[in-house]
């Protein structure tokens, strides 16, 4: 027998930059800019494009700027 062949593609990402400081923000703010991997302004993490990622990313939209990647 033959492997069956998976059409598999590549996992879509986002890549996040943080533009503006936590300085002055909430406590959870600055735990959600960490748990998406950033922490000082012009440090980017390029994250896997899911629900969770998502609503961390909906919590401090001023705080980021979000790209879409492929």
């Amino acid at each position: 027998m033959s492997p069956a062949k998976s059409s598999k593609k590549a996992p879509a990402t986002v890549k996040v930059t943080q533009v503006r400081s936590a300085i002055g923000t909430k406590p959870k703010h600055r735990g959600t800019l960490r748990a998406l991997g950033l922490g000082r302004i012009g440090k980017t993490n390029v994250l896997p494009d899911r629900p969770d990622t998502r609503g961390m990313i909906a919590r401090v939209p001023h705080l980021i700027r979000v790209e879409e990647m492929k």
